[in-house]
């Protein structure tokens, strides 16, 4: 299953006073070290949603985190020592502190040496500028009420939730003059275990997608597998974009991870061994045959991640 994070960007309009802040580029790389809640639990292949308390500012995947060592300030108020406390922009004196009250003009002050974390995620950055709320993004955390900056959530339920806002601001995506109607997920038991709703998946993704495997090309349509993106046996739930046509073969290699797509390139990558064969040979460095949408992107460089980790 794939993990979300929800990560406060607050930029030059932060509140909290008890450090200096970060250089973050929401479209390329977040900053956070040690002192930070959670700070060890990213990892690359996460999902990661920036907002700025607010609203959304926009997604990606991880593609590397950098780590290293510094020496971080820590501010604090002087009378009961907690950081707790907010630089005033118009008042005096200029610091009010949250949890005694106390107001003060300079802060006390301590170093402290820290591990640096820095996120790059740029090449599958997807602008969701106001796509979703501030209490719309706390709603999907796996803690609502949590106030941490960096809070876990669910990556399915985020995606749903952009998909819903995308479907009502884009009339296009419609399907044959209706609108697209979710397909029942779960299993049932029967004299072998079937997953609940896999032919209305693969209708849909033949009126998307037509007779084309997506990687390879045109093939006929009994050839052609609903395959999808992320794990099902995992979820139980079939995602709009979440899925794409591939032949039989084509199917289980990608599974394995034996065929990936690359992120940093947008094209196909054969592993060693299977390059072996002539036929997946020559679909190593190839483009994939249609045209993937951003959602398709964000769960093929999970995979991407999954099955191609950092040395």
């Amino acid at each position: 299953m794939t993990t979300a994070w929800l990560m406060l960007a607050v930029g030059d309009d932060r509140q909290h006073g008890g450090n200096d802040g970060y250089d973050d580029n929401p479209a390329e790389h977040y900053s956070w070290d040690s002192t930070v809640p959670n700070h060890a639990r990213v990892a690359v292949g996460d999902v990661i949603a920036l907002w700025n308390k607010k609203e959304l500012i926009g997604v990606s995947v991880i593609e590397a985190i950098e780590t290293g060592t510094d020496q971080k300030t820590v501010y604090f108020c002087p009378q009961c020592k907690k950081a707790d406390f907010k630089r005033r922009q118009r008042q005096q004196p200029a610091c009010r502190c949250n949890k005694c009250g106390a107001l003060f003009e300079i802060p006390g002050r301590k170093t402290r040496q820290v591990t640096t974390y820095r996120s790059r995620h740029g090449m599958a950055w997807m602008n969701g500028r106001g796509l979703l709320s501030g209490a719309e993004l706390r709603a999907l955390c796996d803690s609502p009420k949590s106030q941490l900056s960096m809070r876990p959530a669910r990556w399915e339920k985020l995606r749903d939730a952009l998909q819903a806002v995308t479907d009502e601001a884009e009339a296009l995506d419609v399907l044959e003059g209706g609108t697209r109607l979710p397909i029942p997920g779960g299993h049932r038991e029967s004299v072998v275990r079937v997953r609940v709703g896999q032919d209305a998946f693969r209708k849909q993704l033949l009126r998307d997608q037509g007779e084309t495997c997506a990687f390879t090309g045109p093939a006929p349509a009994a050839a052609l597998e609903a395959a999808h993106l992320y794990s099902y046996a995992e979820s139980g739930e079939h995602h709009d974009y979440g899925g794409l046509l591939l032949r039989r073969d084509v199917h289980r290699l990608f599974d394995l991870g034996q065929i990936a797509v690359d992120p940093a390139t947008g094209t196909l990558d054969v592993n060693d061994t299977l390059r072996a064969y002539p036929v997946y040979a020559d679909l190593h460095g190839q483009p994939p045959a249609v045209r993937l949408r951003p959602e398709h992107r964000i769960w093929l460089s999970a995979h991407w991640h999954t099955h191609r980790p950092r040395p």
